[in-house]
């Protein structure tokens, strides 16, 4: 009689603890999706932070073009050939910027193929480290012909240039590797979120 009882409650202890678990089931499965919701709008916000980033960069090295025609040629009787050459510089600088910004430019790249992306996003993290070998020596050839214009022009005048010269470098250089920093820990950031989720898929 006593078994007889039992059995029906303990069926019904089963079904509660069947229906609490299901319960729990949905709550963390929802809690799931949200956590990846928001881990994707952080995702699209540093993706779109970066292509912004670069967007302004490639305006300002299309621009240097004319202003330092103006500048350079008009203003201050450079050398044509050396025009030129800041010229090719800026245009090279603008086509690796574009190339680079491809490998963010994804259309719902935080959608689909999360694995894709979490390449392309450490191709280009590392084409932007490697941008330096290519950039430093540039810049620092350039500030160099840069001197000799001076002094061709006013031996005493470029002294001060110069200085001029060293100081705006360092100032650029500080800046530059500070947006170099916070751009490969952008790119690592949206690496490391995509391994968050398809760790948990």
């Amino acid at each position: 009689m006593n078994n007889d009882y039992q059995n029906p409650q303990n069926d019904m202890e089963l079904d509660a603890m069947r229906q609490q678990m299901n319960t729990l089931k949905k709550k963390l499965d929802q809690q799931q999706i949200v956590n990846d919701h928001i881990i994707r709008q952080s995702m699209r916000k540093t993706a779109n932070s970066i292509k912004t980033r670069y967007n302004v960069i490639m305006a300002l090295t299309l621009l240097m073009i004319p202003y330092t025609y103006v500048v350079f040629i008009v203003s201050m009787n450079f050398s044509l050939a050396f025009w030129i050459g800041t010229a090719v510089l800026m245009l090279v600088c603008c086509g690796a910027t574009y190339y680079n910004s491809l490998n963010v430019n994804i259309p719902n790249a935080m959608g689909k193929n999360l694995i894709e992306v979490s390449h392309r996003m450490a191709r280009a993290k590392k084409f932007d480290a490697n941008w330096l070998f290519f950039g430093i020596p540039a810049v620092i050839a350039w500030l160099a012909w840069l001197t000799w214009e001076s002094y061709q022009q006013d031996a005493e005048s470029a002294h001060y240039m110069f200085y001029g010269t060293v100081c705006g470098a360092i100032v650029g250089s500080i800046l530059g590797f500070s947006l170099h920093h916070k751009t490969q820990g952008q790119y690592q950031e949206i690496i490391d979120a995509i391994e968050d989720i398809t760790a948990e898929e």
